[in-house]
């Protein structure tokens, strides 16, 4: 957990697949979030023993060695425990001056290139400030999120990065209960946990949409992954169609991540359904390099008979033929913002401006 010194800090790996029976508490009522620009500060023990009515040391034996407290005693600690979001500090042993060095990065996969950019960034600008970064698996379902959030803030890392905004009611008591710096990236809500730097996708697929139409592209599709991220793109690109006039974009889901057979087989199904699409629009650059693909196999003329934007700006989209015309997504503006606030944070400095929509751009190429 020491700072990295005179060496090369790598982040450390982590997933979720051992952590599916660690128990998790009850629902309980949320306490409330903390004044904006002000530190918050972590449920003490102190706090659960005088909601339970019991002693400090008695909440102590309930969850350490619940063996040596009576049924009754252990449910209204439990309780407590659950109402608070209170998390037992595995590394410190409750003493808030305490400091790990350490920051959690969860992201959604570990196997694609969409998010790696952020967390070089992140890790860079962390190291830097003495810090390193443990990387976690969350995945694209969230089913096992709460539990993996739960054996993190157990340990007391000094921030926690999320990718996208936490949706649980239990994630969101159990974060604001910990005092630990949050900052959700990738997404944008009015409601943030602590601190966040994201975008709209909502309004990224309408500009998408304005972007075909104003090539002369009427007949549109979508070939989307199954991520909220992704379906609120979806949501902006057709409302946007509508707006124009046109009619609902021809539709594709499939599962997240996606692939290049996912990009090949996609367009493969689109165009059984509807043969005169004139434009698609991926969620992923992996999708749409797949949909490239179908298409020189099937002799289409990308972009004279189909244009295609793809989503990411990977490395390949500038150099595949045609060119991969795409959205870029500033990621690491995103992980050296987050890595500032969450340094800045763990310093004891106050954050100025903890909310920043960072935007996207549309990087116009040969095939659209």
């Amino acid at each position: 957990s020491a700072p990295c010194e005179g060496e090369v800090c790598l982040p450390l790996l982590f997933t979720d697949r051992s952590l599916a029976s660690i128990p998790m508490p009850a629902p309980g009522p949320a306490r409330p979030a903390p004044p904006s620009g002000r530190d918050r500060s972590a449920v003490t023990l102190r706090e659960v023993a005088e909601r339970a009515g019991v002693s400090m040391i008695t909440v102590s034996r309930a969850i350490n060695t619940p063996q040596q407290v009576s049924e009754r005693t252990r449910e209204r600690v439990q309780e407590a425990v659950s109402a608070l979001g209170y998390v037992p500090n595995l590394v410190a042993g409750g003493l808030r001056s305490a400091r790990s060095h350490v920051v959690t990065a969860l992201v959604p996969t570990l196997t694609g290139p969409l998010f790696g950019e952020m967390v070089q960034a992140l890790t860079d600008a962390l190291e830097l400030r003495g810090f390193q970064v443990m990387v976690g698996q969350v995945g694209y379902a969230r089913s096992r999120e709460d539990a993996l959030l739960r054996a993190i803030v157990g340990r007391r890392p000094d921030g926690i990065v999320l990718t996208g905004v936490m949706h649980s009611p239990e994630g969101r008591r159990l974060l604001r209960a910990s005092g630990i710096p949050v900052v959700e990236t990738w997404d944008f809500t009015d409601t943030p946990i602590d601190m966040l730097v994201g975008l709209r996708h909502e309004e990224l697929g309408a500009a998408v949409c304005e972007h075909l139409v104003a090539r002369g592209r009427r007949r549109l599709a979508l070939l989307s992954g199954g991520d909220e991220r992704a379906a609120r793109r979806a949501q902006g690109f057709a409302a946007a169609a509508a707006r124009r006039g046109l009619g609902p974009p021809a539709v594709r889901l499939g599962k997240s991540p996606t692939t290049h057979a996912d990009g090949r087989a996609g367009l493969a199904a689109l165009l059984a359904d509807v043969p005169d699409i004139d434009a698609v629009f991926c969620s992923s650059d992996m999708l749409a390099l797949g949909v490239l693909t179908e298409t020189r196999a099937r002799g289409i003329s990308v972009p004279q008979q189909l244009a295609v934007v793809g989503f990411g700006d990977l490395d390949f989209a500038e150099t595949v033929t045609p060119a991969l015309s795409t959205v870029r997504i500033h990621g690491t503006r995103m992980g050296q913002t987050a890595a500032g606030w969450i340094a800045d944070r763990a310093e004891g400095k106050a954050v100025a401006q903890p909310v920043v929509d960072i935007g996207f751009s549309i990087v116009g190429r040969g095939s659209s």
